[in-house]
């Protein structure tokens, strides 16, 4: 069972700009309206990224106690690499499994996994280094910063204090915006789809421990493995 979250004054801190995680959670499907010419444009799609991180930006000038509100507190460094750690493993196996296995049985191909900017890129480079930085800034873009500030929401909406643990509203929209990321879906094709469940997972351990470290370790980890484990499988 995950650990408690970590309390502090900090943590009870009146949040400010919480709504501004609204305007990128608004392009992803924004993007999806546009013709098909400008979503083949690499910075179209990677403009809800980008206006997630100006948000974040803004939204940090507004108010105090940022790291606590992020999750990213001393005090969760050593719960965050536990448990992270062990998360990332199960996934990784599991989601290697389903790519190299899974998918193939149904009839999809996996080659294009060759041509992906990842795969151009040297292993020494990728593991662990690249690796480690996406999935710093990508869990604190989509847990850290949107899934943190709707759950804000959430919670005033309802007004029980059970709604911050749970918010699954907040839990549900930041999965599906992590997972049809517009870079994501066009680099990643039908295997977009292995984001839903890793989204839910990672957002669910997020809320329950208000602790990034755990996702952040998660994420690395479970891409480390499935990159190692597909590249070998493809290269062989």
């Amino acid at each position: 069972m995950a650990p408690e979250p970590v309390r502090s004054a900090q943590t009870q801190a009146i949040e400010r700009g919480a709504a501004l995680a609204l305007f990128p959670i608004a392009a992803t499907p924004g993007y999806y309206l546009l013709p098909a010419s400008l979503q083949e444009q690499i910075l179209v799609q990677c403009a809800p990224q980008g206006l997630a991180y100006l948000a974040l930006g803004l939204w940090a000038m507004r108010n105090h106690a940022v790291v606590s509100h992020l999750g990213l507190g001393k005090g969760n460094v050593r719960d965050g690499l536990r448990w992270g750690f062990l998360t990332g493993l199960l996934l990784g196996c599991l989601n290697s499994f389903v790519i190299l296995s899974a998918y193939p049985s149904l009839g999809y191909d996996i080659g294009f996994l060759k041509t992906t900017p990842h795969a151009q890129l040297p292993f020494l480079v990728m593991v662990p280094w690249f690796i480690c930085g996406i999935a710093l800034f990508v869990e604190l873009n989509f847990r850290g910063f949107l899934l943190g500030r709707l759950a804000e929401l959430e919670s005033g909406v309802w007004g029980a204090r059970w709604s911050r643990q749970l918010s699954p509203l907040a839990l549900l929209t930041s999965t599906l915006v992590f997972a049809f990321d517009p870079f994501m879906v066009h680099t990643f094709q039908h295997l977009h789809w292995i984001a839903v469940w890793d989204g839910l997972i990672w957002g669910a351990l997020w809320l329950r421990t208000r602790n990034l470290y755990i996702t952040i370790v998660a994420h690395a980890v479970e891409v480390i493995v499935m990159y190692s484990a597909v590249r070998l499988a493809l290269m062989s």
